[in-house]
């Protein structure tokens, strides 16, 4: 198995790289780090295209499963790869899911129109993983769920369900082909309690920017808008809190 000792290797400094969206859509190439991570990719069958081990996982199933693509890195390297504090030692190079990929559009789906936060973008994927939706599309410019903050915060659940990026405009369009209803929340009056809904079973619910929300644009495509009654004093809730809450409350209306 090769060996690579130092950070200012060539081939660390480009993979260094990929924590920057424009690298790895360039690439078409993402980096994830930790055990669980690496082994859920393996898990659910995810298109490796490296390994980078540090010497205490050379010996593991694992790797050896990869071994023609596997590197080992000395501590120093793990550290300039690492984007925590207390790397563990373990990377691997993924392959980036093409939105071309989108056949199959049925069931409970979540859009999230240009959330920003890396953290709410990551929880939002993995509650929607845990309330058993289809899958979540994100618009061009929401947070990139292929950095690695997202990644982490998503914890698997990018494995486990159909994430895509794409305009947000071209999702609608698709989910209407595909005769799916349109949520929109929204903050508003005139919207709907999600507690008046009917239950469905095909559906697309959107979310918004933490600070405007849905686009006007985007509420003006929508079957129906709605909100969660507030029932104390706060003006509104988190973005990944309020998705939470209806991605359940829909589920069990």
């Amino acid at each position: 198995m090769k060996y690579i000792e130092s950070k200012k290797n060539d081939e660390i400094k480009q993979l260094k790289k990929l924590s920057a969206t424009k690298n790895i859509r360039k690439t078409g190439t993402y980096m994830v780090e930790g055990f669980h991570l690496v082994r859920e990719a393996d898990q659910y069958e995810q298109k490796f295209e490296k390994l980078l081990v540090t010497e205490k996982y050379q010996d593991d199933r694992l790797v050896k499963k990869y071994y023609d693509i596997a590197t080992t890195i000395s501590e120093d390297v793990a550290k300039e790869l690492s984007e925590t504090k207390t790397p563990q030692g373990i990377f691997a190079v993924l392959k980036v899911q093409d939105s071309d990929d989108l056949t199959d559009f049925s069931g409970k789906w979540v859009m999230l129109d240009d959330v920003q936060d890396p953290g709410n973008v990551g929880t939002i994927v993995r509650t929607a993983d845990a309330a058993g939706y289809d899958g979540v599309i994100t618009s061009l410019d929401t947070a990139d769920f292929y950095q690695p903050k997202v990644q982490r915060s998503m914890q698997g659940s990018q494995f486990h369900l159909p994430i895509y990026r794409m305009d947000i405009n071209k999702a609608i369009a698709m989910a209407k082909q595909s005769d799916l209803l349109i949520y929109g929340s929204e903050v508003n009056a005139q919207a709907k309690p999600y507690t008046k809904l009917s239950k469905e079973d095909n559906f697309a619910l959107i979310m918004g920017n933490e600070a405007h929300g849905v686009t006007k644009e985007v509420l003006s495509e929508t079957d129906e808008n709605i909100y969660i009654p507030i029932l104390g004093k706060a003006e509104s809730l988190n973005v990944a809190v309020a998705a939470g809450v209806l991605m359940y409350g829909l589920q069990t209306l």
